[in-house]
């Protein structure tokens, strides 16, 4: 019973009205129907059966010969290819020793030569006249 349904007989029991519930008491069901059996089939008569019919099919194609694919030959192979590499340069010469030009060597110690002083004069012996005897007087 739905609340609704349940309301309306709880509303009518009060009032004194008795509710029967349809849950409780199904209706009837109507008797069932009876189908009336078709009239007798007339009896057969009896003819001779239709011939039968030939159906020719058409005869399935004779078997096609195997087909032969001429496959293009695979390129024969090719020679082996040499590269050229571009050859390595040449070893480098061995690292150049570069020789700085040493320092000039000093200059050699000039020696002066001076002119030497001239000898002095050589001694002159004066020789004089002797002194004059002195005078007599």
């Amino acid at each position: 019973m739905t609340p609704m349904a349940a309301a309306l007989a709880l509303l009518l029991a009060l009032s004194g009205m008795v509710v029967i519930s349809a849950d409780k008491y199904p209706s009837p069901s109507p008797p069932p129907y009876h189908y009336k059996s078709s009239p007798p089939h007339p009896p057969k008569e009896h003819y001779p059966p239709p011939p039968k019919k030939h159906y020719y099919y058409k005869s399935p194609p004779p078997p096609s010969p195997p087909k032969h694919y001429y496959y293009k030959s695979p390129p024969p192979p090719s020679p082996p290819k040499h590269y050229y590499y571009k050859s390595p340069p040449p070893p480098s010469p061995p690292k150049k020793h570069y020789y700085y030009k040493s320092p000039p060597p000093p200059p050699p110690k000039k020696h002066y030569y001076y002119k030497s002083p001239p000898p002095p004069p050589p001694k002159v012996h004066y020789y004089y006249k002797s002194p004059p005897p002195p005078h007599k007087y």
